[in-house]
């Protein structure tokens, strides 16, 4: 019996669910980072995920799973599907903030160069009147 939960624990079909549960922890570290606001560690995880996920498929291509197998596995793409939606939640609403600072430092620089040429205009106006005014 022992011999049987051995091989069974080790066998291709062991080795892919226990892939699809590696993915389900990446994906939950992801959407950790995510709501952490940390960017750059998200996006390095994301690639490891991407790095798993084709390894993953590589190597699951060639087994077949029984029924439980192929139950667990769409237990486990339905979580981490449902997680990586919500990384990209995310995403999205940080894209649109990134998005409005890029805005709003645009409006600040026209006005800043609004204001600059304003007072130009006014510092040649005054030059013009002390000069007039020497001759």
């Amino acid at each position: 019996m022992a011999d049987t939960q051995v091989s069974r624990q080790h066998s291709p079909q062991a080795i892919v669910i226990a892939g699809h549960e590696a993915l389900l922890r990446r994906t939950s570290r992801m959407l950790s980072l995510a709501n952490a606001k940390e960017w750059t560690a998200l996006v390095d995880e994301e690639s490891r995920y991407l790095l798993d996920v084709e390894r993953l498929a590589r190597f699951e291509a060639d087994v077949a799973l029984d029924d439980e197998g192929r139950a667990r596995k769409a237990q486990l793409l339905e979580q981490v599907l449902e997680q990586s939606m919500e990384v990209r939640r995310r995403l999205i609403e940080r894209r649109d903030e990134l998005g409005r600072l890029i805005v709003s430092g645009e409006k600040k620089r026209q006005v800043g160069r609004a204001y600059r040429a304003q007072e130009d205009s006014r510092v040649l106006e005054r030059e013009s009147r002390f000069t007039q005014g020497r001759s």
